[in-house]
């Protein structure tokens, strides 16, 4: 079996950090780009280099100590990660695939051009003349995006009519070294909710997925999963998770993919968003899982058989911890946890800042409407907000 020993993370968040834990179980090395020397994995890796991961020098130099690449975000440039494989080093995902995550046109002509799955009207619109024209066609309000470079409600605009329709234009795109940021308008889908399938897909090409999550957003940052979705027949669940799985294998990717979609009010579904790395929607396999998504990510780039992907218990519900009630995440922590020894606590050490995702909580059990309970009240206790 072709297995690598040294991986190499480019982005040094959250998710960097977590992959880290997962890679001590595995024996794994972990070399770590970071952005800073103070981000979230920099504070607990070994092994760092601070640099911008859009500058060749830096990345092909973090490159030369690593048998395998991979990934805390989506930002690297995929012409820098295309030279790296051309010279022998293994990108997984590859940049084939992660440009897809990357780049929202290119996912909308791949996933509904010529793979005809389900995703909302679309089209590229040069200025806001032919933006007016898409949404006086689809109906309005309509959703405009940045084509790269956008996360966490960041470069998404919602157009309420065709007054609205200069706002993209007139404010700053987000900036991506991947290439040129278009506009794009949506389809404003009347959905009844938000719902996320992560699968993972080896060196073999033997695919597994998680099962499918009930997600809520709230100013474009994901609050709380919920999983499996409730209220929800098998065959849909079924059906949605070989969506994801045809999606990883049409994309080649090597990893874990994450499947944002959205539920119309007849059960049928459209894809929202892709991620091409452990996600915030399955965090909750950390602990409700059998393999989290962080260690199956691993197994995955470095050529390791996957593991299961089977819940450990009957309902999981991760609720984020956006800002706190104090410095002191621990601290703050201990009257929570004498309260429910069962909480499950995750904190990313960051510095403490409104809105900030500092954190996650999660509770697992037999009822679904007292995991919730419970998961709620806590993170609401962490952020100092009783009334959440």
């Amino acid at each position: 079996m072709n297995t690598a020993h040294t991986v190499g993370i480019i982005g040094g968040g959250q998710l960097a950090r977590m992959m880290y834990e997962a890679a001590i179980g595995l024996d794994l090395a972990v070399r770590l780009l970071a952005e800073a020397p103070d981000v979230s994995a920099a504070r607990v890796v070994r092994d760092v280099t601070v640099g911008d991961c859009a500058d060749p020098a830096t990345v092909k130099g973090f490159a030369a100590g690593c048998d395998v690449i991979t990934f805390d975000h989506e930002h690297g440039p995929t012409g820098l990660l295309a030279g790296l494989e051309a010279a022998g080093l293994a990108v997984r995902p590859g940049p084939a695939a992660l440009v897809h995550a990357q780049d929202k046109r290119l996912m909308r002509e791949r996933l509904g051009g010529e793979l005809g799955l389900p995703c909302p009207a679309w089209r590229v619109c040069a200025d806001a003349g032919e933006l007016r024209a898409f949404g006086d066609r689809t109906g309005w309000p309509v959703v405009a995006k940045a084509s790269r470079g956008g996360y966490d409600g960041h470069g998404v605009w919602r157009l309420d009519g065709p007054d609205d329709v200069g706002i993209p234009f007139a404010e700053s795109l987000p900036v991506s070294a991947g290439g040129p940021v278009a506009v794009i308008g949506e389809e404003f889908v009347d959905f009844t909710r938000e719902l996320s399938v992560i699968v993972v897909r080896g060196l073999d090409g033997r695919a597994l997925s998680y099962p499918v999550s009930e997600t809520v957003q709230a100013g474009g940052v994901c609050v709380e999963t919920t999983t499996p979705v409730p209220g929800m027949s098998e065959d849909r669940k079924n059906a949605i998770q070989a969506l994801g799985l045809r999606i990883a294998d049409a994309l080649g990717v090597v990893g874990l993919l994450a499947v944002e979609l959205m539920e119309r009010p007849d059960g049928g579904v459209v894809v929202n968003e892709l991620a091409m790395r452990p996600h915030n929607t399955g965090h909750w396999t950390i602990d409700g899982a059998v393999t989290s998504q962080f260690e199956n990510h691993l197994r995955a780039v470095v050529g390791l058989p996957l593991g299961s992907t089977a819940a450990r218990a009957p309902w999981c519900t991760m609720r984020n911890v956006l800002g706190g009630r104090s410095a002191d995440s621990a601290g703050d922590f201990a009257h929570v946890a004498a309260a429910d020894p069962g909480l499950r606590p995750q904190f990313y050490g960051k510095s403490l800042r409104p809105g900030r995702k500092r954190g996650h909580v999660t509770a697992y059990g037999d009822d679904c409407d007292q995991v919730r309970a419970r998961a709620r009240t806590a993170a609401a206790d962490l952020m100092g907000r009783p009334d959440v």
